[in-house]
């Protein structure tokens, strides 16, 4: 499409037309308050002319009227710059009584300096306050005026008489500086004092009038105008009230620029020097004594920057300061940032000089009377140094302890003197549990303080009470150290024990720094320094370290390592032990007094951290090879869908199979391991038993004789029934009411007591699962035709591989129970 020449003018017409509604709606609602304000309509618009490349031609003001009474509030007038309002506020944002968005001040070539030479960016010392200090001040109603206050023309006088005379008015001084009083006269008040006018007009009354009362007060007082020049962050000319003073004024200017001096700060009248205000006193000592009221035509002069020197390190108020002039000691300028700090280093600091505008080089001085009393000169750079973390006399007891501590060294001091001990290694929380104990205190609480109290190096702790009894006989005492009375379900108490690791009593170490800076590691023995051997019980010396490592910190040999077993269920004494070494089930059992006549050795549960891992791994790796399975299955069939239904039913389906994995996901192991225990009802014996090593945190559950048979899945009455040892498999199926018309036989199983599963998929069961001899606490698994009602034949095809190859048994049925 081609486009002719007048085409394009009337597309540029359109736009800039539309530009300019644009621009229109972007006018806030603060702006149409501007229509009423010709002078700040011109201003507005003078910046918007601007944005669009149009300079204006009246170059407007600020002007800020109605200072009132508040000594804050004024106009300023820059004709000096002559800078529209947007670059002088920052932007047409800007409202009056807000604090203008002032940008950072620039870096002055002296903080770039610093910085290259100590890697920190110091700021200058009293910028900070003027940062965002207000362009203007909101009114402030009934300001006190102080009684030397002098009056003058535009001052406005409320003049109240009752008595002989009855008058209420507000005269304002004019120019001449006389006030008009009706029926009194003209009276000529400038210059007079504000204590002072309330006496001369009662005097003035008095010659006409007798028995009258007399009330003067100050209403609207006159603003004047001053000038702030020099190196002031914003100068210009200024229209404050008549009450402001040098301060009110430089608040009001921004005070200096980063360039302006804070030091010597000029108030002018005339030819004179009226005040010269060191803004330091201000800032570090409250002092504004130097502060003077402001008249008509004053001016404000702010010198250049005088010298600096900048100090950092270990000091309060780190910053770059202005020297004042004549001279100024390291004392003056640590005393300026406020003091050193509580880590500072009271030996020395390090000045970097600038030698006659030369070179550079660096001064060391002490921090005694004599250094502090030298001088600071224009361009150093002052580093007060932290003092060195090391102890002069002390010695570390660190690592595997109760309480990390130090000592104070002392000649002939030992590792015995350190650690007088094995109890200094108990646990506080041993401590604290058994100081809340009473006499009679037996309760689980109180055992599992005294789990607590096998302290990291593995002691034998006895029941306050002896064994306890078991049906009201004593167990045989065969030299066993249970920990009786804790909760076998109490996990939180057997993991107190397995935390509980030995202290390393063959090797600890100590770290030594000799006085050539190199270090050496001293190891002994920990347990033949306890005893005193000297060899291993050495002398130590100041700033040495002692380390104290666990069993786990450095492996030692199996022998030395601790175990413990948690025994459950029938068990004559159930518990938590520790094994002795080379210690197996059958010896373990045995030593605890063995089994109870109820003991059912087909149902013991054999669980093994270890094995739990690594069973814990394959199921999470077998369900995520699953869900890419089934995400891979359910795109293809929302490809190959058809029309809208078959959509549809992809969709529900997938559902469905998100719901079966997450509640596959929270199926966990449980590290059982089938004993393959005979599956007879014999008496319990402890050479039943496999003798088989144990590992630390192995768990052995032996249960009763439940004397039932659970079926659960498909079937028409699923729950559980009387053992009897004459029934089989089919019996027990029979008695469930059978299979249901969506059950699938093909896959069928029993999950037994032990923890194994029968199927009817494996070799040799096809027909004789029906007549297979059932244990107490088997439990028989219908499961669904899944082909039918999920449609995931492909996907699920094996069931009882997910569930039972990692030992979830019924906690898994339990899990996928809502199916």
């Amino acid at each position: 499409m081609t486009l002719t020449k007048n085409a394009l003018c009337s597309w540029a017409s359109r736009f800039v037309s539309l530009l300019a509604v644009c621009v229109s709606f972007a006018v806030s609602a603060d702006d149409i308050d501007l229509a009423a304000d010709p002078a700040m309509r011109e201003q507005r618009l003078g910046i918007v002319g601007k944005s669009f490349g149009q300079e204006s031609s009246a170059r407007p003001t600020i002007d800020i009227q109605g200072a009132g009474n508040d000594p804050m509030r004024g106009t300023r007038t820059n004709k000096g710059a002559q800078r529209p309002l947007g670059d002088a506020l920052g932007g047409d944002e800007q409202r009056m009584g807000q604090p203008i968005r002032q940008q950072l001040p620039e870096q002055t070539e002296f903080q770039r300096f610093v910085y290259d030479s100590t890697g920190k960016l110091l700021p200058l010392f009293g910028y900070q306050l003027f940062r965002n200090s207000p362009d203007t001040f909101a009114p402030v109603d009934n300001v006190p005026v102080t009684s030397d206050y002098t009056i003058g023309p535009g001052d406005e006088i409320w003049i109240r008489a009752w008595g002989q005379i009855d008058i209420d008015i507000r005269a304002v001084v004019d120019r001449n500086g006389t006030v008009n009083i009706p029926r009194v006269g003209v009276f000529n008040v400038a210059g007079i004092r504000y204590q002072e006018l309330q006496g001369y007009l009662s005097t003035a009354f008095s010659r006409t009038f007798k028995n009258f009362e007399l009330s003067v007060t100050l209403g609207q007082l006159r603003s004047i105008q001053v000038f702030v020049v020099g190196q002031a962050q914003r100068p210009g000319v200024y229209t404050v009230s008549s009450l402001s003073t040098l301060v009110n004024a430089i608040f009001a200017a921004g005070g200096p620029s980063t360039r302006g001096s804070m030091r010597k700060i000029q108030l002018k009248r005339g030819d004179k020097v009226i005040s010269e205000m060191d803004l330091y006193d201000l800032l570090l000592r409250g002092d504004k004594t130097k502060d003077r009221p402001l008249l008509p035509g004053d001016v404000i002069y702010i010198p250049p920057v005088g010298k600096v020197a900048a100090i950092s390190g270990s000091i309060n108020t780190a910053g770059i300061y202005e020297l004042p002039e004549g001279e100024a000691s390291l004392k003056d300028l640590i005393a300026w940032s406020g003091g050193l700090s509580s880590l500072a280093d009271g030996l020395k600091v390090t000045i970097e000089r600038i030698d006659n505008r030369k070179t550079r080089k660096v001064e060391e001085l002490k921090l005694d009377a004599a250094g502090q009393s030298g001088a600071v000169k224009d361009g150093d750079v002052v580093t007060v140094y932290p003092i060195a973390p090391k102890f002069a006399n002390s010695i570390t007891l660190r690592g595997f302890v109760n309480q990390p501590e130090r000592f104070t060294w002392r000649k002939g001091i030992r590792i015995s003197d350190i650690v007088p001990s094995m109890e200094s290694l108990i646990s506080r929380s041993y401590w604290t549990d058994r100081n809340r104990m009473d006499a009679q205190d037996d309760s689980v609480d109180a055992q599992n303080a005294m789990v607590q109290a096998m302290y990291r190096g593995g002691g034998k702790i006895t029941p306050r009470n002896g064994p306890r009894k078991i049906n009201g006989i004593n167990p045989p005492n065969r030299n066993f150290t249970p920990l009786q009375g804790v909760d076998p379900k109490d996990e939180n108490a057997f993991a107190s024990i397995q935390r509980a690791e030995a202290v390393n009593l063959d090797y600890a170490v100590i770290e030594r720094v000799a006085d050539d800076g190199s270090s050496d590691l001293l190891p002994f023995s920990l347990g033949l320094a306890l005893k005193g051997d000297v060899q291993h019980n050495l002398l130590l010396q100041p700033n040495d370290v002692v380390t104290i490592f666990s069993k786990d910190d450095i492996r030692v040999p199996v022998e030395k390592q601790s175990k413990y077993i948690r025994l459950e269920g029938e068990f004559v004494t159930p518990g938590i032990y520790k094994l002795e070494q080379g210690e197996t089930l059958q010896k373990l059992v045995t030593r605890i007094g063995g089994l109870t006549s109820n003991a059912y050795l087909f149902g013991t549960e054999f669980s093994r951290e270890s094995v739990r891992v690594l069973q814990q791994k394959q199921l999470d790796d077998s369900v995520d090879r699953l869900e890419r399975d089934l995400e891979r299955t359910a795109v293809n069939k929302s490809q190959k869908a058809m029309n809208a239904e078959e959509a549809q039913s992809a969709k529900v389906e997938a559902e469905q199979q998100r719901g079966l994995l997450n509640k596959l996901r929270q199926i966990k192991a449980t590290g059982r391991v089938s004993l393959e225990m005979p599956a007879e009802l014999l008496p319990p014996d402890v050479k039943q038993l496999p003798d088989i090593a144990l590992e630390d945190g192995d768990k052995i559950v032996i249960p009763n004789a439940s004397g039932s048979i659970s079926v659960f899945g498909a079937v028409f009455n699923p729950g559980a029934f009387i053992f009897k040892s004459e029934k089989r498999f089919e019996d027990y199926l029979r008695q469930s009411g059978g299979p249901t018309r969506d059950a699938d036989e093909s896959s069928m199983f029993v999950l037994r007591a032990d923890g194994t599963v029968l199927s009817k998929r494996q070799s040799g069961w096809l027909s004789s699962l029906g007549g297979q001899k059932l244990m107490p606490g088997d439990a028989i698994v219908m499961p669904e035709r899944l082909e039918e009602r999920f449609n995931l034949t492909k996907e699920l095809k094996d069931w009882s591989q997910i569930f039972f190859q990692f030992a979830t048994g019924v906690a898994g049925l339990k899990v996928l129970k809502g199916l």
